[in-house]
């Protein structure tokens, strides 16, 4: 390991936000930097991103480290970058978007998501991909759609990447991308670790049209950019964003489970072989590490319930009011329920068009019911989530926890009741940058060996024990119940 401090940065573009973070070798953040955007929305279904907006936003980023911090360009060792997947860029000859990114969000295929499913079996798909459903909002179903309805753009496609790729390309000028990033564009064989070759003759594209597939931290090239950084910096290669935030929490090894509750809920849960679920109820994804996989349940409606809450409803009360309201509010907010199906269903079974219920409400309840609601229906959802792992043969004492929930020791603590586990906190609270981090100090030398890396780097910060689970397990009972009433009925 190097004797004198160095520093790498990290580059997490997310679905509304480029966050840039400089971490030391020890894994310390020194700063961070975030840039917010709009989406597009030009059409029902439509959502869209100029791509030259994640690059400004990337640029400010790292403009804003430098302002932020003493450290020189001098001692940036690496950037890591890692991002949202799915998301759609294709570029010309010369280099250049041909039209705005298609983000992962967007669901205008959903026609041409039912032409691949005509072609290639629901199960054929998820031996291949790791993917449980054909869904619009696939890379795959993406790039259909602009053969279909944007012939002339497509004639010109040169290059087909996504959003890690491009920034990739815009410092380095350089077409590469990670392994793990992949397995949801739907053409990418996880099981062999290449481009799934009938899947591009169906959609008439090349493996000459793609970047080159590298191992999780390995560098895709060096700075030629303008952008503050020395030339010549390697810039590395991350997996999509859940799986660098679960190398950034230490889960590099089988029998790991971290979650994270953001604007969604997402579970990784590693593995030594690819484990396929019966029932097809959740995707399989490479992991960082070459020979891992994750299993990854999620729900795509959970911090953002609360979101829509404090928004509408909170009457300028920000999350820490919100949490310090709901705190002396009994254990099942006093019979209120949620079911939080605000975007569609995917567990216990997959249904886009399940809604969300509030269910028991009488006069009695208040504000602090519902924020209490909220947060125990993305408890139940998480522990649906564990029980269908362990269907699958996987065991865990303990949770590390990450997201923006991760803040609230409340959430914690009814995390912790309702599924009866030890839920560890870690002290850096931008996960997903550290693993890109981690990875770069990997592939650029500063430590020899990924544990080598996580020992230094990644460190817990608290464990939350169960206190009150025997009270949650009638009101799990409850909800389930109220889930399988509305599943099996009309409506």
């Amino acid at each position: 390991m190097m004797t004198e401090m160095k520093y790498i940065l990290s580059l997490d573009v997310g679905t509304t936000s480029v966050k840039t973070v400089l971490f030391d070798v020890t894994g310390h953040e020194v700063a961070r930097h975030v840039c917010e955007y709009e989406l597009l929305k030009p059409k029902p279904d439509f959502v869209e991103v100029d791509p030259d907006v994640y690059w400004h936003a990337a640029c400010e980023g790292i403009r804003g480290i430098f302002h932020d911090s003493a450290v020189s360009k001098d001692d940036i060792v690496s950037v890591g970058v890692t991002s949202q997947g799915e998301t759609l860029i294709v570029l010309d000859e010369n280099g250049r978007p041909l039209c705005n990114a298609i983000v992962w969000l967007d669901n205008r295929a959903k026609a041409e998501a039912a032409l691949i499913a005509e072609k290639f079996s629901r199960s054929e798909v998820y031996r291949i991909t790791g993917q449980q459903e054909i869904a619009p909002a696939w890379t795959a179903s993406k790039i259909l759609w602009l053969r279909n309805h944007e012939p002339e753009i497509f004639k010109k496609v040169s290059k087909i990447l996504l959003v890690e790729d491009y920034l990739i390309y815009r410092l380095t000028g350089e077409f590469a991308t990670d392994h793990a990033l992949n397995p949801s564009t739907l053409y990418y064989d996880m099981i062999n670790g290449c481009w799934w070759r009938e899947m591009l003759e169906f959609l008439k594209i090349s493996e000459k049209q793609l970047p080159s597939l590298l191992n999780s931290g390995e560098i895709a090239g060096r700075v030629i950019a303008d952008v503050g950084l020395n030339k010549n910096t390697p810039v590395t290669v991350a997996p999509i964003d859940q799986i660098s935030a679960a190398v950034g929490a230490g889960n590099i090894a089988a029998g790991m489970i971290t979650e994270t509750t953001g604007c969604a809920l997402a579970v990784c849960a590693t593995t030594d072989k690819p484990v396929y679920d019966e029932k097809m109820r959740f995707g399989i994804y490479r992991h960082a590490v070459p020979g891992l996989y994750v299993m990854l349940p999620w729900i795509p409606a959970a911090g953002m319930i609360l979101r829509w809450f404090r928004d509408e409803f909170g009457g300028g009360m920000d999350y820490s009011e919100l949490c310090d309201i709901a705190i002396n509010v009994p254990a099942g907010a006093e019979g209120l329920l949620l079911l939080p199906h605000f975007c569609g269903m995917t567990l216990p079974q997959v249904n886009p068009d399940a809604k969300g219920v509030f269910y028991g409400l009488t006069l009695s309840h208040k504000k602090r019911h519902f924020v209490r609601a909220i947060m125990e229906s993305v408890a139940f959802s998480l522990r649906e989530s564990i029980e269908l792992l362990e269907q699958n043969g996987l065991k865990a004492e303990k949770i590390i926890s990450m997201g923006g929930a991760a803040r609230s020791r409340l959430w914690l603590q009814i995390k912790s009741d309702v599924l009866h586990r030890d839920f560890v906190t870690m002290a850096c609270e931008e996960s997903t940058c550290l693993g890109a981090a981690v990875l770069s100090a990997v592939g650029t030398g500063c430590y020899e060996k990924l544990n080598d890396a996580v020992n230094a780097m990644v460190h817990p910060f608290e464990v939350v024990m169960p206190e009150n689970g025997q009270i949650y397990d009638s009101v799990f009972y409850k909800y389930k119940k109220l889930n399988g009433l509305f599943l099996n009925s009309a409506f």
